[in-house]
């Protein structure tokens, strides 16, 4: 019995302004590399990590956090173009994330597409960021929703491919795990095709391990993967290329704007 939603939107832009929220799951995925640097912070001991929609916004998120406590620590972290911020601390490549670098500290992260697709999802009941890092850690918490959006980061308001192929990943396992409890939107089923046609069968469904350079194979012909090549960040493919090195999804509650383990 379909009692459940599953859409897949593959740019931000593309989520109806009315679309319900109360009671569903809302998704943010930027495989290249938003979730996955996010994920990555996290994992190496950041204290807490909040999106900024704009550069500006960090600045003075930063100077109000050290007035209010003049002992914390507080990095700057995110990307325009792909570049690092000017005053930022650090860039968006997740291998620099390192529990040296930001263990117990307040993360304030901008990007030019992840958090501008956080922000639109920010009227659901929790938001989930999800990357290929830790994809069988975010199925397991949206079987418990009966009404999953999906939102797609893109590159500068354009499709791309990788964030898809996460979405249809996401797609398949949820339908095939739920017994076809979801009805997909043509979103959702172009996703799940795409999915469907980059691996055998076995290796799509989790029966056989995708090796990380299989993966990326694919990534760096994307979109995104093709901007990182060609500004020499092509390391960062393979970082996000690593499925399930995590057993956690970050996730931001409703009325908290937060990301927390």
């Amino acid at each position: 019995m379909r009692d459940g939603i599953l859409n897949v939107f593959a740019l931000p832009e593309r989520v109806p302004e009315n679309a319900p929220t109360v009671g569903s799951a809302a998704v943010v995925i930027d495989v290249l590399r938003a979730t996955t640097t996010i994920t990555r912070a996290l994992a190496s001991g950041a204290k807490r990590v909040i999106p900024c929609l704009h550069p500006e916004d960090a600045f003075q998120l930063r100077e109000a956090l050290q007035q209010q406590s003049p002992d914390s620590s507080i990095l700057l972290g995110g990307e325009r173009c792909g570049i690092l911020i000017e005053g930022f601390d650090l860039g968006n490549s997740p291998g620099i994330y390192t529990p040296e670098t930001v263990a117990g500290k307040t993360l304030l992260f901008s990007t030019t597409n992840g958090t501008r697709a956080i922000f639109r999802a920010l009227d659901a009941d929790i938001i989930y960021l999800v990357c290929f890092n830790n994809v069988s850690a975010a199925v397991r918490e949206l079987l418990n929703y009966s009404r999953i959006e999906i939102l797609c980061a893109g590159t500068e308001q354009k499709y791309t491919e990788e964030d898809m192929l996460l979405a249809g990943l996401l797609t398949e396992r949820l339908t095939r795990l739920s017994g076809g409890r979801y009805a997909l939107n043509t979103q959702a089923v172009a996703a799940k095709e795409l999915w469907d046609t980059s691996f055998p069968l076995a290796k799509r469904i989790g029966k056989e391990p995708i090796h990380p350079e299989n993966l990326a194979h694919i990534l760096r012909n994307s979109r995104g993967g093709k901007n990182l090549m060609r500004i020499d960040l092509g390391k960062d493919i393979l970082e996000a290329s690593r499925i399930d090195l995590f057993d956690f999804v970050p996730k931001i509650e409703r009325g908290n704007q937060e990301i927390i383990v």
